[in-house]
């Protein structure tokens, strides 16, 4: 499950670079120092996913608590399903419901920082930019988020979405390096790729969920494991 998190970040970057490209594009990069430049865009890179710990250490604890009612299984299941949903429905019908209304204001202000940050050139402003950056609002991030509240734990569900930041690495750095690089034929083989790996996803959901005593893939319910442990005993 947690590796997982890494290819999704990996595949879901073209993605990335789509909606967080611009930012990347105009980072205020010290161009003529190759060391320098390295160590600015790592902390820029350090930004996003201090944020997406955070998040996923939210969203964690909020899995947590629903495995503390003894509902993580049916969490997990109806996690894999709405993933599945969220893929074949069309992006025309999703439209119509604005999921980050009530949060409009946060983004606003998240957005104006961020603007105001990428006109700075101090030694704190990469790590202001990846940070914010971390937090505006992205169909993909979304997806990792219904994972780290799958893992039903603060440090698993943080570590989940550290991985997806990770995977989204490789291609972010490439975008700020060589800006638009992938041809359209690529870029759309990738974008196809993305939705058939999250219904994976959440197909693995629905069997963790399930718990048809699979090793790795569907384990049995701690509590049949118990059980089973006992009466062999």
């Amino acid at each position: 499950m947690l590796i997982s998190a890494f290819i999704l970040g990996l595949l879901g970057s073209l993605h990335c670079v789509g909606m967080c490209g611009p930012i990347a594009f105009m980072l205020p990069v010290d161009r003529s120092n190759s060391f320098k430049k390295v160590s600015q865009i790592s902390i820029y890179h350090f930004g996003r996913l201090l944020a997406y710990s955070i998040i996923g250490l939210v969203f964690g604890l909020v899995g947590r608590s629903l495995y503390i009612f003894g509902i993580q299984q049916q969490l997990s299941i109806a996690i894999g399903i709405l993933m599945i949903l969220l893929v074949l429905i069309p992006y025309k019908t999703l439209g119509k419901y604005n999921l980050s209304k009530p949060l409009n204001k946060i983004i606003s202000k998240v957005k104006s920082n961020l603007g105001q940050a990428l006109k700075k050139k101090t030694a704190d402003t990469f790590l202001t930019i990846g940070f914010l950056n971390g937090f505006l609002p992205c169909g993909l991030v979304y997806m990792a988020v219904f994972g780290a509240v799958a893992t039903g734990s603060l440090v698993q569900g943080s570590f989940y979405m550290i991985l997806f930041g990770l995977g989204t690495i490789p291609l972010m750095t490439s975008a700020i390096y060589l800006g638009k690089f992938l041809n359209q034929a690529i870029k759309q083989r990738i974008q196809k790729a993305i939705p058939v790996f999250v219904i994976i996803i959440g197909v693995l959901f629905i069997l963790r969920g399930l718990g048809l005593g699979i090793p790795y893939l569907s384990p049995a319910p701690i509590v049949e494991m118990a059980s089973s442990a006992i009466e062999c005993h």
